[in-house]
């Protein structure tokens, strides 16, 4: 009886058996798999603590005194600065300074929109050339056609017709002169036959407006002579029917005439 029972105990049992194979091999850990979390080093720096309760509070922006104050005494304090900015240091005596400020004193001119000499002449050219004489304000072209007839001695040379303009400047220059006189003792510009509109008293209430002739000498060198007689310069002097012209010491006879 003994013996079958040692048999039993050394012999392992079937179902054991079985049951030590089926069970599955330990696997071994995968080298490419990633490494395991490390812990938290214990040198990194602690958590930052709160602020202390006991600490002294932040510093806070003082009020300009500018908020505090109304508008009406920020706008004083404005002047009172300009004031104070605007105060003229003096150095020395005064009664130095007030002499100074006596002789620094200075009379006002006032503007003068008139035409000047220069701006004259300029409005006043012709080709150039600067005009001695400007036509009156009186000044009108005829309705009468007259005429100058030249004669040298006995003999009619030529014949110019002056009533197509209210003037004609006679002289040298032929760059403005109307009528030349190539003499050389004639002036560029010698003399002007002038025509003004003219008031005349008749034997009616009405007074009559007539066109008349002038002659004017600008103050010619050698002068201008009206039926032998040298006429005043820059005056006007009244032509009439058949008056002679002579212009310096041209031998050369100017007669006035009209058709009618």
């Amino acid at each position: 009886m003994g013996s079958p029972s040692r048999s039993r105990s050394r012999s392992p049992t079937r179902s054991s058996r079985y049951s030590r194979s089926r069970s599955p091999p330990r696997r071994r850990r995968d080298s490419r798999s990633p490494p395991a979390r490390r812990r938290r080093d214990s040198r990194s720096p602690p958590a930052r603590r709160r602020r202390d309760s006991r600490s002294p509070p932040a510093r806070r922006r003082s009020r300009s005194p500018y908020q505090s104050r109304p508008d009406a005494s920020r706008r004083q304090d404005k002047r009172d600065r300009k004031e104070k900015l605007a105060v003229k240091h003096e150095w020395g005596r005064p009664e130095d300074n007030a002499k100074e400020e006596e002789e620094e004193v200075v009379e006002k001119i006032e503007p003068n929109f008139g035409l000047s000499g220069k701006l004259a002449a300029e409005t006043n050219t012709v080709n150039g050339v600067e005009l001695k004489y400007n036509e009156p304000s009186e000044a009108a072209v005829p309705k009468t056609k007259w005429r100058l007839y030249v004669f040298k001695g006995d003999k009619q040379i030529d014949l110019l017709h002056i009533h197509r303009q209210s003037s004609y400047l006679i002289g040298r220059d032929r760059k403005v002169v109307d009528i030349p006189v190539d003499h050389p003792s004639c002036s560029k510009q010698h003399a002007v036959i002038q025509y003004r509109l003219m008031t005349e008293d008749t034997d009616t209430a009405k007074p009559k407006k007539v066109v008349k002739p002038f002659i004017i000498d600008l103050e010619a060198t050698n002068g201008t002579f009206l039926n032998g007689e040298q006429i005043p310069s820059t005056r006007f002097v009244e032509l009439k029917t058949k008056d002679v012209l002579k212009f310096g010491t041209s031998t050369r006879e100017y007669v006035l005439l009209h058709p009618e």
